[in-house]
């Protein structure tokens, strides 16, 4: 189980890339892109679909589709917050994690 998959779980029931992939019709590897892409995006001055689809290349209704499983944009402003690189986010923890075993961090 990826990352995201894990994040999915806290966000909506039953959701994890693969499934989403295969409601959505696209390869999982689009569909976890379009996912890091949304939450980018999503707290972005930007309509989110549209952001996400300029940077992954994929179309906006394949994006505005995946938002939909996840469950709308309040779902999505929650999945951006468990994701954000800060301190408080997943990245944010594995990043400190990994400059702590690397020497960053005392």
């Amino acid at each position: 189980m990826s990352i995201l998959d894990g994040i999915l779980g806290q966000v909506t029931q039953n959701a994890d890339i693969a499934n989403l992939a295969a409601k959505v019709g696209l390869s999982p590897e689009h569909v976890e892109q379009a996912v890091q892409a949304l939450a980018k995006f999503h707290p972005m001055d930007v309509d989110t679909a549209e952001g996400a689809a300029e940077h992954t290349g994929l179309p906006v209704d394949k994006l505005q589709e995946i938002i939909g499983h996840i469950g709308g944009e309040g779902s999505l402003g929650h999945f951006a917050d468990l994701l954000k690189g800060d301190a408080g986010g997943v990245l944010g923890q594995i990043g400190g994690l990994a400059s702590g075993l690397l020497g960053g961090k005392q």
